[in-house]
């Protein structure tokens, strides 16, 4: 099996994640001490500075960790939720859209990364906050290289940013070209003054931090509806929230116990994939053959047509998650999985509900990206803790940067219905159902395996293939990372404006004709994508002799692990 890199192994620790840079800051410090929750927060600040166009401190986290104190693994929930004050009825009757808008202060929900790392490192790591800060705050105040990806991603927002975004025009503008040093220095500026915080949880969620933000969202600004609106975060909606610590779901398989978070994500539709291909012989299939391909595809469509009907914030609306993970009711739907490409929607359960379609596109005029992205983590030290977290929001084109802090806010309540009574329906306080779903993996009760991709709709595609691979092909995590990938998006996005394709599967060309005409033949509406396109997963895992191994993303050419 050709591989770009080969597999990293060794004793002591691991780091992966979606740029060398956080990879090499969580590294120093495992080096210096500290465990894999210490190396995990060094890292995710990192990211937040040098992948802006993918991450940012208004951003949110999800992390499932291994802690060997306790010995039970558990979700970290940093999702924040909607404000009081959003509502359908504001939205809808007051503002007269049909859709959260994917850009602007109207698409704002609590700001929910910085509160995560900081309960991550408080509950679980050893080290001060400056100490796992400085990495983040270097390249800050003396800069880091620019990507190619970043400078895309602010040439496609430029005259946005001229015209309307000044604020964030006076930070971003000067990283246009590719290779260039970049620095924000009121970024740094604020990281300084928490980091030397005698309570940076309160000077964020209360303090100078909040006063920012809620002053800034009384402004007006340019939204992806094509008007100008002001947000409707407020102090109090702040000031009440707090991380939480929640127990993970699992379900067995193939020996392996994988464990996601709740359905406040999309994560479930991971573990309702393998229920359904338990019952198939996927590796005398062959990997990435036509009928691998469509069988794992058909299998990711009544997953996520469940997802659609049935997830939402589980504290506003009962998910029947116990049957949708049932054994039985897996039974029941793989008899749909037929010799040909589905064109429906089709969830089970009683009475599902789906959301209407939606008709239309963006409003005239309106051109700049609503689909966000992410990055990823995965940490392993030698004593055995395991981290694998998935940060994403607070991009730099998702909302105008705030001057007096360098950053700007999330969008992640564009992943709300304003239509009443679905399971992720607007509502004051509540979880949106995002797309960002880590994952762990345990063999008789010990961790084995973390892993994650940024994605959208796609990471628990991408990441469950490179899985199976693992799993059925026998690939170490190198290999299961290079293999030829695919996915679907034949069920509503997650991003406005919330569109469907039917019958869609995109796959990587070096999959190889057979397998595109074979999918053709089936009637899948096959997207041949570039041979390294799909998917940026990393992985590392731990045997139980106390080796540790590791593999990242070649595709883009910023993903890296690092460990000995």
């Amino acid at each position: 099996m050709f591989t770009t890199r080969p597999e990293l192994r060794g004793t002591f620790g691991m780091v992966a994640s979606t740029h060398w840079l956080a990879s090499a800051a969580g590294m120093a410090v495992l080096e210096r001490g500290g465990n894999a929750f210490d190396a995990a927060v060094a890292a995710g600040f990192t990211l937040q500075v040098v992948e802006p166009h993918l991450n940012g401190p208004g951003g949110d986290l999800p992390a499932i960790l291994w802690p060997v104190s306790s010995g039970e693994p558990v979700v970290l929930c940093a999702q924040g939720p909607a404000p009081r004050a959003a509502t359908i009825g504001h939205y809808r009757d007051e503002l007269g859209l049909d859709l959260v808008p994917g850009t602007g202060p109207l698409s704002a929900v609590v700001p929910g990364a910085f509160g995560g790392w900081l309960t991550m490192l408080r509950d679980f790591g050893t080290m001060p906050l400056a100490e796992v800060m400085r990495f983040a705050i270097d390249y800050a105040e003396n800069g880091y290289p620019v990507l190619p990806q970043i400078a895309n991603a602010i040439g496609n927002v430029e005259s946005l940013f001229r015209d309307e975004w000044t604020t964030s025009a006076n930070v971003y503008l000067s990283a246009l070209e590719p290779g260039t040093l970049h620095r924000n220095q009121r970024l740094a500026e604020t990281y300084r003054r928490l980091a030397a915080s005698r309570d940076p949880l309160d000077d964020w969620y209360r303090g100078f931090v909040a006063e920012a933000i809620v002053a800034f969202q009384e402004r007006e600004w340019m939204d992806s509806s094509g008007v100008r609106h002001r947000g409707l975060l407020a102090a109090d909606d702040l000031s009440e929230w707090r991380a939480t610590i929640e127990q993970p779901l699992a379900v067995d398989y193939h020996g392996l116990t994988v464990l996601k978070a709740g359905p406040w994500s999309q994560a479930p539709v991971f573990l309702q994939q393998l229920r359904l291909l338990e019952g198939f012989d996927l590796a005398g299939m062959g990997h990435a053959s036509a009928e691998y391909v469509h069988v794992v595809t058909e299998c990711a469509k009544l997953a996520f047509a469940d997802r659609e009907a049935w997830y939402g914030d589980p504290d506003f609306v009962d998910v029947p998650m116990e049957m949708l993970l049932s054994r039985e009711y897996a039974d029941q739907r793989r008899e749909l999985v037929g010799d040909e490409s589905s064109a429906e929607l089709r969830p089970g359960g009683d009475h599902p509900r789906l959301p209407a379609p939606v008709v239309g596109a963006l409003a005239p005029g309106v051109g700049e990206p609503t689909r966000g992205d992410t990055v990823h983590i995965d940490v392993v030290d030698r004593w055995g803790n395991m981290v694998s977290a998935t940060p994403s929001g607070g991009w730099l084109w998702g909302a105008p940067v705030i001057p007096e802090l360098g950053f700007c806010l999330g969008t992640r309540a564009q992943m709300f219905w304003l239509e009443e009574g679905l399971p992720n329906s607007l509502e004051p306080g509540k979880r949106p159902r995002t797309t960002l779903s880590p994952t762990l993996a345990l063999r008789d009760g010990e961790p084995v395996l973390a892993l994650g991709t940024p994605g959208g709709d796609q990471q628990d595609q991408w990441t469950l293939h490179s899985f199976l691979a693992h799993v059925h092909f026998g690939m170490d995590l190198q290999a299961a990372i290079d293999a030829p990938n695919h996915h679907t998006e034949a069920f509503p996005s997650s991003f406005y404006p919330r569109e469907t394709r039917p019958r869609h599967v995109a796959v990587e060309s070096r999959a190889g004709q057979e397998t595109l005409d074979g999918l053709r033949a089936r009637g899948h509406d096959v997207e041949e994508s570039d041979p390294w396109s799909l998917g940026r997963v990393s992985m590392v895992g731990r045997d139980p002799d106390g080796q540790v191994y590791a593999g990242a993303n070649p595709r883009g050419m910023q993903g890296y692990a690092v460990g000995r």
